[in-house]
């Protein structure tokens, strides 16, 4: 059995994880803006002295896929044993589908990036997979996490409902808003932070009471 001290620095190790999650996503997203400021990046032409800039986020997002596990594992150890099995589900199942259609994503746009004739059936996939599917997964997962902890008492108000905003705009909007797809980093931020300020606690028993 894992010691008590250990598993309770576990929340907060994982917290700064997701903290660096945030700047990571946040910052390829900055970029990808950079070199493509407004209107469909499926669409747009890249100028040769920006593709440094996409060039620089495809080499960020596996690492923050990575650190994103890590704040998964933050989120489920604060949650404990109480967590509604259901929720739990679509809760990691969002998460993961969320980090394969990202790392799709770059592939396809690495791919892309690279021939000297890109094809316009590439730009699209690659742009498809990063705004119709991974910015979605991104709202579903900002959803479930925050009625898990809101429910558990984990989250407080606030951040409850700032989470649901959240959802709302990626779920809408997707990338369709230029520089939108920053509230999903932002928000990884918040709540990490909040890990990190809060503490590591003991973990809710299976009948949600302590």
């Amino acid at each position: 059995m894992e010691p008590k001290d250990e598993r309770l620095r576990t929340p907060r190790a994982a917290g700064m994880a997701g903290a660096v999650f945030a700047v990571l996503l946040a910052t390829a997203i900055v970029l990808v803006r950079i070199a493509i400021p407004a209107g469909n990046a499926a669409d747009a032409k890249i100028d040769p002295g920006e593709r440094w800039a996409v060039r620089v986020a495809l080499e960020i997002l596996p690492f923050a896929g990575i650190f994103f596990l890590w704040f998964m594992g933050a989120l489920r150890a604060q949650v404990g044993d109480a967590e509604d099995r259901f929720i739990a589900t679509v809760f990691l199942g969002s998460g993961l589908v969320f980090v394969a259609t990202m790392f799709g994503a770059g592939a396809a746009a690495g791919t892309v990036l690279n021939e000297t004739q890109p094809s316009g059936f590439g730009r699209h996939f690659a742009y498809a997979l990063m705004t119709t599917y991974a910015l979605r997964m991104a709202a579903v997962f900002v959803f479930t996490t925050s009625t898990i902890g809101h429910r558990l008492g984990v989250f407080r108000r606030p951040i409850a409902v700032l989470g649901y905003l959240v959802g709302l705009v990626l779920l809408v909007f997707g990338s369709g808003l230029p520089w939108s797809e920053l509230v999903f980093p932002a928000w990884a931020l918040v709540v990490s932070v909040h890990i990190l300020r809060v503490g590591p606690r003991e973990p809710l028993p299976a009948g949600g009471s302590r």
